[in-house]
């Protein structure tokens, strides 16, 4: 296996750098290439939803990324420490009827010393919104560097 940087134990810089990567990498919506940043046998909890190794989070990602459409996300940190980080984020998204939602939660992550993810804890609320309400307005993708984060939104 390949490190994934930055590694552990976090500073405040990094744990920012490993946190802008997770959202890039979510953005992508590749599930496959999403699925390499986390140990083989990864232990997740997403919503009542439970992951016991990489390729059930692979899987939970395709499902994910074919029901929650036009998926843009923006996450932020929240606290670190060690080998932990502990995010919030928000992410809006519509169903195949054209139903928009904005989802916020909340996450905690513990890493190896090779920089995989080996536990993903998530707690999860989705808001329906009206199309009009949407708040991120990028290109499909990386969120830009100039595009304003969780906290300049006022979420």
């Amino acid at each position: 296996m390949e490190a994934r940087p930055p590694l552990p134990p976090f500073t405040k810089e990094t744990a920012i750098q490993k946190v802008r990567l997770a959202e890039d990498g979510w953005n992508s919506r590749d599930a496959a290439k999403v699925a390499l940043a986390y140990t083989l046998d990864t232990k997740w909890r997403n919503r009542a939803e439970f992951a016991n190794n990489r390729t059930e989070a692979q899987a939970f990602l395709d499902r994910k990324w074919k029901k929650e459409l036009d998926y843009r996300l923006i996450k932020e940190l929240w606290a670190h420490d060690g080998n932990r980080i502990a995010v919030r984020y928000a992410y809006e998204w519509h169903d195949d009827a054209g139903n928009w939602f904005r989802s916020y939660g909340n996450e905690n992550w513990e890493f190896m010393p090779d920089g995989l993810m080996q536990r993903r804890y998530a707690c999860v609320n989705d808001m329906p919104i009206k199309e009009s309400e949407r708040k991120f307005h990028w290109p499909l993708g990386r969120r830009p560097d100039d595009h304003p984060g969780l906290s300049e939104l006022g979420l």
